[in-house]
């Protein structure tokens, strides 16, 4: 799967959980100032991404990712790493 693909696949989770228009989400966006994420959206956000992509994210490097671009590079990476 391509970056822009999970971009634009990340974006739509994102629109979702945190209910905000995906022209607001930019790659450098951080998830709390930017975007207004709480601890419970980062979960949410977590399990919707590891249903979208089916895959098992590590939740220590899942919590720490702060921006959309850095979600993106460690999904890209999970399925790089997952064959």
């Amino acid at each position: 799967m391509d970056r822009s693909t999970i971009e634009k696949s990340v974006k739509k989770v994102i629109s979702e959980i945190l209910r905000i228009d995906e022209v607001e989400i930019t790659p450098n966006a951080n998830f709390i100032f930017d975007l207004g994420a709480d601890s419970m959206h980062s979960i949410q956000l977590v399990a919707a991404f590891e249903e979208e992509f089916d895959i098992e994210m590590n939740e220590e490097e899942a919590f720490s990712v702060q921006t959309v671009a850095a979600a993106v590079d460690l999904i890209q990476n999970t399925l790089e790493n997952r064959s």
